[in-house]
Parts: C-alpha cells; structure tokens; sequence
C-alpha cells in the first residue's frame, strides 16, 4: 500500500508539519523491514511561500502546491492521479490552503481519483457559511474523517450533519521516547536549582501565555525558586507582521510584577528528542489557551506523553484529555486559580507525582507506532471500499442476455394437485418428505410475479394450488402448520415462526395482485385470520418477514389503523434488536449472522417505504451496508455459510452457502433501488444473482440449465446437487426480481436526463 500524504511538511515550521511528519514515520515504523519512508509513499507539500524552493525539502516531497496558486492544485491533483499511490491522507486545517477559509481544496479534492482520508485539525462549533461547505464536502469525498477528540465527533455531527460512521477518532500521536537517565537539560540555567513551569510551542497572542505571568507573583511569594520556561520559537505568521512585539510584552509585564528573574524565554524550535528532555526536566506543564475553541493541541498530547503534570485552561481538547486526574484545570485568564493550583502541586509532591503517574500510563496508547497502525487500518479499509466500487462497476454490468431464459419446467416437476413437494434428489421430487409451508408460500409469489410479468397461463394455474395448500393448513385459530406428509397428513400441530411470516408475506403480495378480485379476497380472509398471532412472534426472523406481509398489505389498504400499529410494533422490535446488538464493527441485529440474513433490512425497507420513518431507514442502511462489506468483499457474493454461522468477533463461515440467502440480497438491494433510486444498488442486486449462475466463491453454477432447477447449496467439495423447492423458487423469484429492476430502471431513466452507465 503506497500513500500521498498532502500537507505542510518540515522544515516548515508549523504545527501540521510536524504532526505529517510523524504520522508517515509512525506508519513505516509499522513496517520495519523498511526504511522509514516506506517505498512509493511520497509528500504533496503546501508552501506560504510564492517561491517554490523557500524551503529546502527533503526527497520524499515529489510535488509542491504554492498555497495561492489555484492552478498548482489541479495540477497536484493530475500528479497524484497518475502516480502508484492506493490511497491519500490529507492534513486539514483552514489556514494552510489558499482562498477563503482555504477553499482551494475542493477542487483539488474533487479531483482525485484515489480514496481519500482526511484528518482534521481544527473543528469549529460555530462555522462560517464557507467554512461548513468545506468540510461538508471534505467529509463526502473521503472515504474516512479523522478527529482526534469526542467533541469534534459531536460537532461533525451535529453542526455539519455528517453521519457518525464516516467519522473515526484517532488520538493525537505522542514522540516513542523515554525520559534520559541523564538529562543535559537539568544543567541549562534556566533548569538548573529551580522548580520549572513550561510552556512550549509557537509563540502568539492567543496562547495566553500573560495569565501565567500574571500567576508568577503569587507562587514565587511562596515558591521562589519557580522559573516560567516559554520554550519556542514566535509564530512565522506573527512575526513576519509583528515582530516580536508579544514576547517583548510578556518581558515588560514581568518587569512589572518584578519577577523578571523567574521568566525565561528560550528561542527556538527543537526536535522530540530534545523536546522529551525538556518536558521530563519541568515540575508543571501549562496551556494557558484564552477560550475553549481548541478541539486539538499537539503540545498538550505530548505534554500527557511525556508523562507531565499538566495544568491548563478547560478548552475542549484539555477537557477530555485531563479527565481522570490527568491534569488539572483553572479557568481562562484566572491568574489566582492558576497560582492556587501551582502552589498546591508544588507543596504536595504525591499530588504531583499521581498526575505524572496518570498522564504518562495514558500516553503510552497515544506513542506514534500504536497510532501508526490504527491509520494503516484505515488505510487500507479505504482501499478496500475504492476497489470494492471498482469491482462492483467492472464486474456487474447489467446484461439480461447472460440469463437463461425464464422456465417454470422444474417448478411444475415439483407440483402436484396437493402444493410444490420440499425436497428433490437429483432433479427428481423426493415424496418421501412431502410438502411444507414455506416452500408453497414462497412458490405462490413465485407464480404471481411470473404471471405479472407475461400472463403465463402456466404460473395462473398454479396459483389456486399454492394458496390452497396455504388455507389447508391454517388452523381453527388461525395460525399455521408446515409441514404435510405426502399421503396429506398433518406432521405438526404449530409450525415456526418463519413459516408463519412466509406465509403472511405471500398472503400480502397476493392481496396487491389486482388480476382476480376473487384470489384477493380469500386472502385477505386468511390474512386476517391469522392477525391475532402477529403479537406472539418473537423471532427477528419471522417478524420480517410478517413485516413485508403487513406493507404490502398496507398499499392496497393504507387506512387501516390497527394493521399499521402492529407493524410499527413490529418493526420497533427490530430497531430495538440492533440498539441492543450493534457496537463497533458490527452493525447487526443479533450477536451472529445465521441463516436469510438480508430479510431483516429488507423488512425495515418495506417499513419505512410505508411509515417514512428515518431511524428506521439509517439502520436498514447500516445494516445493508455491513452485510454488503461482508458478503460482497470479493466482487462476488459469498454469504455467510449455514456451516456454523458467523458470530461476532468469530470465524467467517464460508461454507455452506443456501440459495434464500442469495434470493434475500437480491430482494433487499431492488428494494433499496426502488426506495432511493441509486444505480449501485442495481449492480449489487445483479452482483448477488450471478452466484446461481457462477459468480461464487467456487465459481460454479448452481442453476441446472437441463432440469431447469436449481441445486440446494454451495459445500467445501462442490455443489449439493439436489435441487429442491426452496433453492428452484429462490432462484425463480430472484429471476423475476431482476428483470423487473430491468424495467422500472428503463422506465426511470426514460424520464431522467441522465442514463445510467453501469460501466462506469
């Protein structure tokens, strides 16, 4: 994996700089059989400069972006498109990029060919108009946004309306160092027999370095071997427009409070290992920032790193990064709370040492190899989403000529006058296991869309044998039995959950079917029947798929009331599973992955195409996005395998792979089509319905073009070659569902000014 890092860069002196610096040694450290740049990784530099040799850059800066120069930012854009880098980090902050509040970048970011990760450094909870556009489309060309603190989080969020799971928090990296056994700073003057208070950094203004100054009285009253250390060079921004006009001011007010003798500027910008010395040789660490609008400081994370004792001002990164008696807090421009605290710490060396204690164990998870290697996690999950897109547009172009034509052959080979037999050996029905509910709900709505779809006179013939068979064996009190041996006896007095929801979902999509009014109303007889039970379901799987049964059973009767409360009840039952379940890398419903997987967000599609609720809609797309990543990650589907489930935090199961699941992706991603008409969602479906055709993980078919059936799953050896009625009507009614996606998505576009390119 080779990466562009665009930003400031060394010996630019700048914050951002030197934290880009880091971050490229902190991934290579990752890699230590190489040097540390990793080969191929190369460095797009921003210059405050017109002159594009201001600063004498090291090798690894293959191209510099003159901040003004709009041009230089396409042309950056070019060099990395054709350069060998997989992936770009982007360091942002406003003022490095030229234009209003930096608005150059859009462009250049617009531009980019490769997945982007950006990691923003300053986030502000009150924006400017321009300022909001920036990162709001930073944040939807990169396939990642990095923040280093929980309120940054919060204001992406809530401000700038950006979804939580593009944003990942990675904490501000601390130098890899220990303190020196002996320290040479511990000599220095300004060190050496005093108590040291130190600052460092670039010097400006709203540093607030004078409230310390203003402290210095009170605790050399009590202390007077304090010395205040302002360790740093002044800003290059500032000084170029003021001079040092504010390190004078600092001198002049301490000549004023006559502790002059107990400040001590060292002027210069010095590298981490020195740095380290510096912080392990002071008593007290202080930022005495002047307002709470800091959401970053990498003077504060290194202070925490090297295991000082911080003191400073509540703004929002030291808030979090003190909490837990890491640091203490005074309030801005509060010289007397400051002094108070000093004097305490410097009166309580176990106070002390416990803050010391606690900041340096905490730092040790903040040393740049650990973040390093969050960031090529990253890194390499974007390179994953950018080449799974590529496969998906390579790989799924929409051809109806690739599929076989349409065949009910095996379906009537199955059927009897009784229902659709369950099982098959080879191509031939197996009567031994006779007949079940679900596979004759299933085979109804089967029948209805082939009918839909070219008025077959065969598939209108089947229907009153399926929905027969459906009304045989409902029971007095209106629920179901399933299965049905083949000399008609009843095998069960109650069937499962699932066949139930089946059942109410065939019942559903009949009562949509407009051809016979008579069909309609025995189902709506049997439908509601079966109502009453609807509250007794406890399982996710039978509840979805009552769900699509009660939606679509809602768009021919939308004013029915007591329907519609029972599937918001219902659909509150899984929105409520994944609240329970879901966490970090693992956006699911339940504690495992098991079997008809893509049904549960295919239910809460059908739900809120009907409710319009919204929560509802971003699980159903969180959940199909995981089971996406999961399942589609090799541009072919392999769902998760009946050999074992996949558990969280457990072995994906490979094998064996069932025909429904298939069957469910390709029914979820044409309702996702049909809800938010984007052409991914097309591919995706296509994507999923190759695998009867060989798209899979062994690369062999399971449609049997000779028997016109399909074999029952996908083994470790190869294909379960039995082709019975669940696998057959999955493969049909995926099938059907493809081609009816063919055209609704020709009758879109015949109004839609753009046509979809599914090459591209």
């Amino acid at each position: 994996m080779k990466i562009a890092y665009i930003s400031t860069y060394p010996p630019r002196e700048c914050g951002i700089a030197t934290f880009n610096q880091n971050l490229v040694r902190a991934i290579a450290t990752n890699f230590p059989e190489r040097d540390h740049l990793l080969k191929g990784d190369f460095i797009v530099a921003l210059n405050d400069s017109e002159n594009l040799h201001e600063y004498e850059y090291p090798e690894e800066v293959k191209y510099i972006i003159r901040q003004n120069h709009q041009k230089d930012y396409i042309r950056a854009a070019n060099y990395i498109n054709t350069s060998s880098a997989d992936v770009c980090i982007l360091e942002h902050e406003f003022g490095i990029y030229g234009g209003e509040s930096g608005i150059y970048i859009l462009p250049f970011i617009n531009r980019l060919e490769k997945p982007l990760i950006s990691i923003l450094h300053t986030v502000l909870k009150d924006p400017s108009y321009v300022q909001r556009i920036i990162i709001r489309e930073i944040a939807e060309q990169s396939a990642k946004i990095i923040v280093m603190s929980q309120r940054a989080v919060e204001f992406l969020t809530s401000v700038y309306d950006i979804p939580v799971e593009k944003i990942q928090i990675i904490e501000h990296g601390v130098p890899d160092l220990e303190a020196p056994a002996v320290n040479p700073v511990r000599n220095l003057t300004a060190f050496k027999d005093k108590k040291v208070l130190l600052t460092f950094g670039l010097i400006s203004r709203n540093k607030g370095l004078e409230t310390v100054v203003r402290a210095l009285p009170k605790i050399v009253e009590k202390h007077p071997d304090v010395m205040y250390v302002v360790l740093g060079n002044t800003h290059p921004g500032v000084l170029k427009n003021s001079g040092e006009e504010y390190r004078d001011h600092l001198k002049t007010l301490a000549a004023q409070l006559n502790v002059s003798k107990n400040l001590s500027f060292i002027n210069k910008f010095v590298a981490e290992e020195e740095l380290i010395q510096y912080l392990t040789a002071a008593e007290i660490y202080v930022t005495p920032y002047l307002n709470e609008a800091q959401i970053t400081s990498g003077t504060l994370s290194y202070a925490v790193g090297a295991g000082s004792a911080v003191v400073s001002t509540p703004y929002w990164h030291a808030t979090e990064l003190l909490a837990h008696k890491r640091g203490k807090l005074f309030d801005f421009k509060d010289s007397d709370e400051l002094a108070n605290i000093i004097n305490e710490l410097l009166d309580n060396n176990k106070l002390l040492a416990e803050l010391k204690e606690n900041a340096y164990e905490y730092g040790l998870h903040l040393r740049w190899p650990v973040i390093g290697a969050e960031y090529i996690k990253v890194a390499q999950e974007a390179c994953f989403e950018h080449d799974f897109r590529d496969k998906i547009l390579k790989n799924s172009i929409v051809d109806p000529e690739i599929m076989p034509k349409f065949s009910l052959t095996h379906v009537l080979r199955l059927t009897d006058d009784t229902g659709i037999v369950q099982h098959a050996k080879y191509g031939i029905p197996n009567l031994k296991e006779g007949y079940c509910l679900d596979d004759n709900a299933r085979a109804l709505i089967m029948a209805l869309m082939a009918y839909e779809r070219n008025n077959s006179k065969e598939a209108f013939q089947l229907l009153p044998v399926y929905l027969s068979y459906i009304h045989y064996m409902q029971t007095e009190n209106g629920n179901f039995r399933n299965f049905l041996s083949f000399n008609r006896q009843y095998l069960d007095e109650v069937g499962s959950e699932d066949s139930f929801g089946r059942t109410v979902w065939a019942l559903g999509y009949l009562i949509g079917f407009t051809s016979s009014n008579s069909y309609r109303e025995f189902a709506t007889e049997i439908f509601h029947k079966s109502f009453p039970h609807f509250k007794s379901l406890k399982h996710l799987r039978g509840i979805a798929n009552t769900i699509i049964g009660i939606s679509l059973y809602l768009q021919v009767f939308p004013t029915d009331e007591g329907m519609m409360s029972e599937m918001i009840r219902l659909t509150q039952i899984l929105t409520d599973a994944y609240e329970n379940e879901h966490g970090e890398d693992w956006e699911w419903f339940e504690g495992k992955m098991t079997y008809d997987n893509a049904i549960l967000p295919l239910a809460l599609l059908h739900s809120c195409e009907i409710t319009g609720n919204e929560t509802v809609k971003a699980i159903a797309l969180k959940t199909m996005a995981f089971l996406d990543k999961l399942t589609l990650a090799n541009g072919y589907l392999s769902p998760v395998g009946n050999d074992g489930w996949y558990y969280r935090g457990g072995k994906f199961p490979t094998f064996d792979q069932q025909a429904i699941e298939t069957m469910a992706m390709v029914l979820m991603h044409f309702q996702a089509y049909q809800t938010f008409r984007k052409p991914e969602y097309i591919e995706k479906m296509f994507l999923s319905y190759r695998w009867f055709l060989g798209e899979n993980t062994l690369r062999a078919p399971l449609y049997d073009h000779e028997t016109k059936g399909c074999c029952d799953g996908l083994l470790h050896a190869g294909i379960n070659r039995n082709q019975g009625a669940e696998s057959t009507l999955a493969y049909l009614i995926s099938h059907l569902t493809v081609l009816k996606a063919f055209e609704l998505e020709y009758e879109y576009n015949k109004v839609t000014p753009k046509k979809f390119e599914s090459a591209k």
